[in-house]
């Protein structure tokens, strides 16, 4: 009998307990727990990481804000891609929540129509985005032309 070797099989298991390992937490509502950090890289982590038809919508609204701001700054700060204008700041977030994604526009009063989404923070407007809402591509990538023409906020 031919003596059968069992570590294909435990170099398998180990690399996907590795790749289970590496695969970031959903926190609260499914938001990913992505490190702080700067530039693209941690923004798709952060998109790939959404749950579900989530990670679609982060896809679309990433590549929007990419066509609308050419040279978009971009990092993940408190578990949240922020998009900017490098040295001058950040024009909006992305956060996931259980039944919604929320796209915040941090001048958002300023903006012409102003996003729906009141907030208590005083110049602050949301979008939330449903499974089966159908975005209006053109009006948000207005809105974020406008935004990234404001003063940006310092995070």
């Amino acid at each position: 009998m031919a003596k059968t070797s069992r570590k294909p099989a435990k170099i398998a298991k180990e690399t996907a307990v590795q790749e289970a390992a590496a695969k970031p937490a959903l926190l609260s509502g499914g938001n990913p727990q992505i490190a702080k950090a700067y530039g693209d890289a941690p923004v798709q982590a952060y998109i790939a990481a959404m749950p579900g038809w989530k990670s679609d919508v982060g896809r679309r609204l990433d590549a929007l804000i990419a066509r609308a701001v050419p040279g978009v700054y971009k990092a993940v700060k408190w578990n949240s891609p922020l998009y900017g204008i490098e040295g001058q700041g950040w024009f909006l977030g992305i956060h996931c929540f259980t039944r919604y994604v929320k796209v915040a526009f941090f001048r958002g009063t300023s903006l012409l129509p102003a996003p729906p989404g009141q907030s208590k923070q005083k110049e602050v407007r949301y979008l939330d985005i449903h499974e089966d809402d159908q975005l209006d591509e053109a009006q948000f990538a207005a809105w974020v032309k406008q935004a990234s023409q404001l003063p940006g906020e310092r995070m």
